[in-house]
């Protein structure tokens, strides 16, 4: 009888790392059910919440990233990252890992490094067409590094690269909520044409602002809308839409299956997460991208869809002048609408967690 595997996912910071963490962590389960999983994240981080209502168990690390806006802050980086390097040792001494797989953020560094340091098969998933600093570093000595696009060669060793996708969260990849389920979740009008507004789940000041400014055009235009605000702007958006029939605001959607469900058009960020889940549910997206995510990796992603006729980019700077009169042309513009949603399918991948899970179990 073959020895219980243990495996260590490390990393997070936003829903972009934790939600591919969970798919892949669930698609090992599935394969060998007897496999012990263990996450290591950052104390006061997104994850420390997120992955226990998941069902599993967290170990926290006493560090924090670089902070490129207040050089004052970084004082006590050096102390932090020593001191989670001891805590990293004490994790693998107790827990005895078999495999160890990083999905980014800077709490997956000092695991990654340890186990490689101590000759413990390591795994990266890189969900991003830029790939982060810790990554590109770890990645020399990684077994295998799991990516989304082409062309990371430029990141990566070649011959460890796999083109896997992002794993997309099984409740919106195996989803059957149909548009009519959609509408009625939000208490919309099932005849009028719906855009979804989506900005991470923190929020996005651009986009809210854009609409914001241009509310009476959505019901000048015969559209309505689902907002999530993220929640800085929650209250201002409350106050603007109140007595408004048609538009649907809130600073965060907990069942997303059924705004891409009631969804016609969509505004979205451009990270990686996001993207991934609008091939699967073949949208036709305006995306703005955040344009102080690191090395504007956002962009990137976007462009890379621009490219393929997948996809239209509106910037940042630019989103409060174009981006409701945008969303407005395509609503009216069918074939176009069409065109984005073909394309962007043909990018979906709705079994990249399956294809990650077979993998590091083989290579153990």
């Amino acid at each position: 009888m073959e020895a219980k595997r243990r495996i260590i996912i490390a990393g997070g910071g936003t829903g972009g790392h934790i939600f591919p963490a969970i798919a892949i962590a669930n698609a090992i389960l599935k394969q060998e059910p007897q496999t012990e999983i263990l996450f290591v994240g950052a104390k006061g981080k997104m994850e420390m919440e997120k992955i226990p209502q998941a069902g599993f168990k967290i170990e926290g690390l006493d560090i924090a990233g670089f902070n490129r806006s207040s050089l004052i802050k970084n004082i006590g980086l050096p102390v932090k990252l020593l001191k989670s390097f001891f805590q990293v040792r004490k994790i693998l001494k107790s827990f005895k890992p078999t495999a160890v797989i990083g999905v980014g953020g800077y709490s997956s560094f000092p695991v990654l490094r340890t186990a490689q340091a101590n000759g413990i098969p390591t795994f990266i998933h890189e969900s991003n067409s830029f790939a982060g600093k810790a990554n590109i570093m770890l990645g020399r000595k990684a077994k295998k590094i799991f990516v989304a696009s082409d062309g990371m060669e430029k990141f990566f060793p070649g011959n460890k690269i796999m083109i896997t996708g992002n794993p997309v969260r099984v409740s919106i990849s195996k989803s059957a909520v149909t548009r009519e389920e959609g509408i009625q979740f939000f208490g919309l009008d099932p005849a009028k044409k719906t855009v979804l507004s989506v900005g991470g789940s923190l929020g996005a000041k651009s986009i809210n602002e854009a609409l914001d400014k241009n509310l009476e055009l959505f019901e000048q235009n015969n559209l309505q809308l689902i907002w999530q605000t993220g929640k800085p702007y929650v209250e201002k958006a409350k106050h603007t839409t109140k007595g408004k029939p048609g538009i649907w605001a809130n600073d965060f959607i907990t069942q997303m299956e059924f705004a891409y469900a009631a969804a016609d058009l969509v505004i979205s960020r451009s990270g990686a997460m996001a993207i991934a889940e609008l091939c699967v549910m073949k949208k036709a997206v305006i995306f703005v991208p955040f344009p102080f995510a690191a090395e504007d990796h956002q962009t990137v992603n976007a462009q890379n869809l621009v490219n393929k006729n997948a996809g239209i980019m509106i910037k940042d700077g630019e989103a409060l002048a174009l981006l409701v009169p945008a969303i407005i042309a395509l609503a009216k513009d069918e074939s176009k609408q069409q065109e984005l949603k073909s394309n962007i399918s043909k990018l979906a991948i709705t079994n990249a967690d399956e294809i990650i899970a077979t993998e590091i179990l083989k290579n153990i």
